[in-house]
């Protein structure tokens, strides 16, 4: 195997065997928790300019297949593992870990000690790094860890949002069956009854929900969730304006996950301040974040952010405890919002907690149709304790349909 090294910012330096592609990359060194799901973590927009450590000693087991993707290819901009697997053995595996990353162009090392780098960046915060095959001398290294712009204030949103509307029909991966095609869903024919089984509200007798979904670096399971609740989705870009979205009509809009640092994207926030108290509005992740900046509130960067399949959330309004997938680096900060900034934002209650650290989880607008959670609701990989919320919004539509809000 041909030597790599990975240097971060504070001059910590690593040294390993390339895994993937060769080259050199850079980005923000940050660990994921989960023990599986590596190809959802790959493919997840909300990686863009960060370097993912996974936590879990050997990766790669049961290779990669074609249907386990959350966009159109890999988003991250390394990757770093204990060991990885070089014999995948699993029914749906057509092809290796290696040999994806390879094919990808994403630039990888293995052969490190992840728990000294895990608890590294636990302790120090997460920062910038290097992993390159092509140059092994430590100190240069560091250097260009340090020269990284990092991820605050930068737009790493226009990297990964489409450039064009379009739509979206496909539903919920069934065993046997594959993916839900939505656009075979009726109203009230035979077909209603095959949705999947996370849909909770019968579609019988009513028309669809229209959703439009802010493609800020969407994953595909947040859409296959709309559809299989009963929702026919069109997806814009981020820099779709608000005049252009209420033209489409839509009963509610979602503000999707996606990369870095909200605030590196004013024009979003902006279009979105328009649009709150016109429709109900559903934010996750970066959307939740979004929706913080438009209420006039502030957000804060984590100092290692919260990666992984494994994370506590406390509902509030229910006082049950679930079991979160998270991907994000900073936090809306509950307490800033300020009474006569004129955005409303006084009137946004929290609504979940996490129970590690107590940061912001999920907020709810107390006269608006608007709410938002910070973690994944739709999971892949993680689990699917909080597909409720798919649910919630749903409800959020119903009701403003019938003029209950």
């Amino acid at each position: 195997m041909k030597k790599a090294m990975l240097a971060l910012a504070d001059g910590t330096v690593f040294e390993g065997k390339a895994f993937g592609a060769e080259g050199e990359t850079v980005g923000e060194v940050v660990f994921n928790t989960s023990m599986m799901g590596y190809q959802e973590i790959l493919t997840d927009p909300s990686y863009k300019g960060q370097i993912v450590t996974m936590t879990y000693p050997l990766i790669g087991n049961y290779g990669i297949n074609d249907e386990d993707i959350e966009s159109a290819g890999p988003a991250v901009e390394g990757f770093v593992v204990k060991e990885g697997s070089a014999y995948p053995s699993n029914w749906r595996s057509k092809k290796g870990l290696e040999d994806y990353l390879k094919e990808h162009g994403i630039v990888g090392i293995q052969g490190i000690d992840t728990r000294a780098l895990t608890k590294h960046i636990r302790d120090a915060g997460a920062q910038e790094g290097v992993i390159s095959t092509i140059d092994l001398d430590p100190m240069r290294l560091v250097e260009k860890a340090k020269a990284s712009p990092g991820l605050i204030g930068r737009d790493l949103v226009k990297e990964v949002t489409c450039q064009r509307p379009y739509t979206w029909n496909q539903g919920q991966w069934r065993l046997g069956l594959g993916y839900e095609d939505g656009s075979q869903f009726t109203v009230q024919g035979s077909r209603v009854s095959q949705l999947s089984l996370f849909r909770e509200l019968s579609t019988i007798n009513r028309e669809p929900f229209q959703v439009v979904a802010y493609d800020c670096g969407i994953k595909r399971n947040i859409l296959r969730r709309l559809v299989s609740a009963g929702c026919q989705v069109t997806v814009v870009p981020a820099s779709a304006k608000a005049e252009e979205v209420l033209t489409l009509n839509p009963d509610g809009i979602l503000l999707s996950n996606g990369p870095g640092d909200p605030e590196g994207v004013p024009y979003l926030i902006e279009e979105v301040r328009k649009l709150l108290g016109k429709k109900p509005i559903f934010g996750i992740c970066l959307g939740h974040q979004i929706l913080g900046l438009a209420f006039g509130g502030q957000t804060y960067k984590l100092k290692f952010g919260h990666h992984g399949g494994n994370q506590p959330v406390k509902d509030l309004t229910t006082g049950k405890v679930e079991i979160t997938a998270q991907n994000h680096g900073f936090a809306v900060d509950m307490e800033s919002f300020k009474e006569g900034l004129g955005f409303g934002g006084e009137h946004l209650a929290l609504t979940h907690v996490n129970l590690n650290d107590g940061t912001c989880e999920g907020m709810m607008h107390r006269i608006l149709p608007i709410f938002s959670v910070q973690y994944h609701p739709e999971a892949s990989p993680g689990p699917h304790d909080a597909a409720y919320l798919f649910q919630r919004f749903v409800g959020l539509m119903e009701r403003e349909r019938h003029g209950e809000m």
